[in-house]
């Protein structure tokens, strides 16, 4: 600045052309300064990872608490669907500590099913048991998606070989007539499958109906109290649908697969039986086309087949034949008329036809007057002369025809 401008200034400043003149130049473009803040932005994006330690990087989790849902639960808490999610609070937990995935079971297994209708393939998970509830052994068992029914073993072992309950006779009595007596429909009605447990030798053999609740919990004190065990198989009567014996009935109307898919269905709900017996059913074993798979499966797996001897047109003797299997039919129906004096008159002919033939087998229904009745019977049979024993001591092989 020249001599002569400092002298007009104003005392004590300066003028604005003297302090822009000595400030330096900058020589900054646009593409400089994207630059820059691309490389902040890179700096704070790089902090943020390292401080907030988010290994996903900031992708969207959500948390969810797995577990085995129950029968009819539709989502949280059971609501329907659609019902969670404005109000109800949902308790979440860090993912690293989320519950491990519920371990299946001993013996659990996993089947498929096919929808008959639509076709659809569907993996069911078959639970296996907790802990040893029943007894039965697992090398006579087959895994079906019905659940196990009874197989024979590889060694050759069969189920009427392994559960059966045979009677020691003493040498003097080896001769004797020989006497069964079967008491069918127990494990529906809890009152009198508890009583024909408590009241009953072990001799009599019990025959289970596939319908109860707890089937294999009875069957198991039963075998353990010694008594052996039959499963009843409801067949088509000549008056069906009016006389129904109950679901997964055998018609003669099915194929044979439908009838061997709903025979698996009632050999699965308990085992450690000796065989099968037949419910109703005489339009059923009177046809030799319905029956004859039906005794061929039953044979394969190691069973004795039982006749009710509701039909005596039944083909089940010549057909148990031609399978070469054990096969016995009932005699006498003790309680037709389910009083104590006529319970009394059909055991009386039962001891008739022991004597005359050798052997006899009786049926009864599990009702509160034909258990006492068979209960005090049994007690006393024995002092006549004749020997109380389990199905499997009376069932023999038929002759083929």
């Amino acid at each position: 600045m020249a001599a002569d401008d400092e002298l007009s200034a104003p005392l004590g400043q300066k003028t604005r052309k003297s302090k822009v003149s000595k400030l330096p130049k900058l020589s900054i473009g646009v593409p400089q300064l994207l630059a820059g803040a691309l490389g902040l932005f890179g700096v704070v994006a790089v902090g943020w990872a390292l401080l907030a330690n988010d290994p996903l990087g900031g992708e969207p989790t959500a948390v969810v608490v797995t577990g085995p849902m129950l029968h009819g639960q539709n989502g949280a808490g059971g609501d329907k669907p659609g019902s969670a999610g404005k109000d109800t609070p949902v308790a979440s937990k860090p993912a690293q500590k989320t519950a491990a995935q519920p371990v299946p079971s001993p013996g659990a297994q996993t089947v498929t099913i096919i929808d008959g209708s639509s076709g659809a393939h569907h993996d069911v998970v078959v639970p296996g048991k907790d802990g040893p509830q029943s007894s039965a052994d697992r090398r006579l068992l087959e895994m079906t998606p019905h659940g196990n029914i009874p197989k024979i073993a590889r060694d050759g072992t069969r189920a009427l070989a392994l559960y059966a309950h045979p009677v020691k006779l003493p040498a003097n009595r080896k001769d004797a007539p020989r006497i069964a007596v079967i008491v069918g429909g127990l494990g529906i009605s809890a009152r009198s499958t508890a009583e024909a447990l408590a009241r009953l030798p072990a001799s009599i053999t019990f025959a289970l109906a596939p319908y109860g609740d707890d089937l294999e919990s009875f069957a198991e004190r039963a075998r353990l109290s010694g008594h052996e065990l039959l499963l009843q198989v409801p067949m088509e009567p000549f008056d069906y649908p009016g006389n129904d014996p109950g679901p997964r009935t055998l018609l003669t109307s099915l194929t044979t697969a439908q009838n061997i898919d709903r025979l698996h269905w009632l050999m699965a709900r308990f085992q450690g039986y000796v065989g099968l017996i037949s419910y109703m059913g005489a339009r059923f074993t009177s046809s030799e086309q319905a029956l004859a798979p039906v005794l061929s499966e039953t044979a394969k797996r190691g069973l004795i087949y039982v006749d009710d001897g509701a039909s005596p047109r039944s083909m089940a003797a010549q057909l148990a034949g031609s399978n070469n299997m054990p096969f016995a039919k009932t005699n006498i129906v003790l309680d037709a008329v389910p009083t104590p004096d006529e319970v009394n008159r059909a055991l009386a002919r039962l001891e008739l036809t022991a004597r005359d033939n050798g052997l006899a087998i009786g049926l009864a229904s599990a009702q509160p007057a034909s258990i006492a009745t068979i209960a005090a019977w049994a007690k006393q049979v024995g002092e006549r002369g004749f020997v109380l024993v389990p199905i499997s001591m009376v069932a023999v092989k038929a002759k083929s025809t």
